[in-house]
């Protein structure tokens, strides 16, 4: 057979004519165009955010008595972890462990209670729902120095003062009307047809709730659990209010072990500081995807 033979024949309409062959789609090739102003805001940015964290451990690697003479942008001539020693040697562990107990029960408090809700405001159609919703945002409104009198009562009345539940309670409180709005634009992105299609299958609210919210909001979840967790992680006012002994004595609280009426040890400081960053970084790097997921909408989009 000739190579004619094996070609494949046109395509004919009903009057015999050959059909028109479809227009070939034109292939868009994308090209990216430089933009110098992003580029200068961003060096700019980085700059900002770089240069304090640079001096901050350059000083926390510097003896006491040359903390004030220096640069803060030099890197130190001798550096040491002698304030770091000293840090870890003063009660560091036990500040550690309550901030992150602190904060584990402020996020599961928060969760527990934001998801069933944002759940009922996007679901329920009428006006007492959504006006009880617009009231619960009300709470982003009023800042805790403003009611931190009555908080104070209540938490003496009910024999909470001086303990880690008198810093849980308020935090969480004042973290929930946020975390309900965030998790609510997430539940709104879901589609009605998954929730018809669920219903039709004859799911409950609760099977809903844990085999379709759930999972398609992880972006939300994942956005309330690192706000949460930073507002107890680096809450100063509830634990300073609420709190007098060591012993429920949280990291921002430990800090003031290094000032004293006579000075302050910046260097100890300073690394106390770098030291209690580090979980709460390491907790951005585990959930930075869900956070960027969260704050875009459904699945990053």
């Amino acid at each position: 057979m000739s190579h004619d033979t094996l070609r494949r024949p046109h395509p004919v309409n009903n009057a015999g004519r050959p059909a028109p062959r479809a227009p070939r789609r034109r292939r868009r090739h994308w090209t990216r165009r430089p933009n110098p102003l992003a580029g200068i805001g961003s060096a700019l940015w980085l700059v900002v955010v770089i240069v304090p964290i640079y001096a901050m451990i350059s000083a926390s690697l510097t003896r006491q008595d040359q903390a004030l003479g220096n640069n803060a942008l030099k890197p130190p001539a001798h550096p040491t972890l002698a304030n770091y020693n000293t840090v870890l040697h003063n009660g560091f562990g036990h500040f550690l462990l309550n901030t992150v107990i602190v904060a584990a029960a402020v996020v599961v408090i928060v969760l527990v209670l934001s998801l069933p809700l944002s759940y009922v405001a996007v679901r329920t159609r009428g006006f007492w729902s959504g006006a009880a919703f617009r009231m619960f945002l009300l709470g982003i409104a009023i800042p805790a120095q403003a009611v931190v009198i009555p908080l104070y009562l209540m938490i003496a009345k009910l024999n909470l003062y001086d303990s880690l539940l008198a810093v849980v309670l308020p935090t969480a409180a004042f973290a929930m009307p946020v975390c309900v709005l965030i998790l609510t634009g997430t539940l709104r992105d879901i589609s009605e047809e998954m929730y018809e299609a669920m219903a039709l299958d004859g799911a409950s609210t609760a099977r809903m709730l844990f085999q379709l919210v759930i999972p398609m909001a992880k972006g939300g979840i994942g956005t309330v659990v690192v706000y949460a967790a930073l507002q107890a992680w680096n809450g100063f006012l509830f634990p300073l209010i609420f709190t007098q002994s060591d012993g429920p004595r949280v990291l921002t609280l430990g800090l003031f072990n290094y000032v004293s009426q006579f000075g302050v040890n910046i260097p100890a400081l300073l690394a106390s500081v770098v030291l209690s960053g580090i979980p709460i970084f390491a907790v951005y790097l585990v959930a930075r995807r869900a956070l960027v997921g969260g704050l875009m909408g459904v699945g990053g989009k």
